[in-house]
């Protein structure tokens, strides 16, 4: 049972590095062609929404920030 946890924690590991990796080409990617796929709007509106929620935003960010600490290689 803990190697099918240790390995399903590499995996979305991996697949939230994915994540990130492409949320940043997408934000250069729009900065560079006039946000062509729409990247920095949504991201616009996912951070408006979080300033609208008040405290449950707040904490609601803090756990995102919390959640995605650098892997240790």
């Amino acid at each position: 049972m803990k190697k099918v946890v240790t390995e399903l924690t590499q995996i979305l590991g991996t697949f939230v590095e994915l994540l990130k990796v492409l949320t940043v080409l997408g934000i250069v990617i729009g900065i560079l062609y006039e946000d062509y796929f729409g990247v920095i709007a949504n991201l616009g509106v996912v951070m408006t929404n979080l300033g609208q929620q008040g405290l449950a935003g707040l904490v609601a960010l803090a756990l995102l920030v919390t959640w995605y600490k650098p892997s240790k290689k």
